[in-house]
């Protein structure tokens, strides 16, 4: 089962231009490829959204926009992220519990997502994810 020291903060490649600033994404950059790209956006800032574990698929978190926190628990320890540069992205391993709070105005959040929609593969409820890691 996977841990918290799984989870890395991915350093997306830029290149940075007295026009604006590219950031790239290719398949060779995650350690999966990815199948689904989905974003939240409009979140109110005492919105909590996650809650939830995967039971296969990976995903990577990146703030494009303005700043939230996730919080990530393994079972056993918890740990927070502050995300806010679009070119940080936080590799979510499988098995491992998220929430995402604390969105600032205007913030957008992009998920690369290792696999399709599955309501299957979803864990929503706390208790059975600490069941399950154990």
């Amino acid at each position: 089962m996977e841990t918290l020291n799984a989870i890395q903060l991915l350093e997306i490649p830029v290149v940075a231009d007295a026009s604006g600033n590219l950031g790239i994404i290719q398949s060779d950059f995650l350690p999966f490829n990815f199948k689904r790209i989905y974003y939240l956006f409009d979140v109110p800032s005492t919105a909590f959204r996650g809650g939830h574990a995967h039971i296969d698929q990976q995903e990577v978190l990146i703030a494009l926009s303005g700043s939230f926190e996730v919080t990530l628990h393994d079972g056993t320890e918890k740990k927070r992220y502050l995300l806010n540069k679009p070119n940080i992205g936080l590799l979510i391993p499988k098995g491992i519990w998220r929430e995402l709070e604390n969105f600032s105005s205007g913030s957008v959040c992009l998920v690369l997502a290792s696999d399709d929609f599955s309501e299957e593969d979803y864990i929503r409820d706390f208790d059975e994810f600490l069941n399950f890691k154990k």
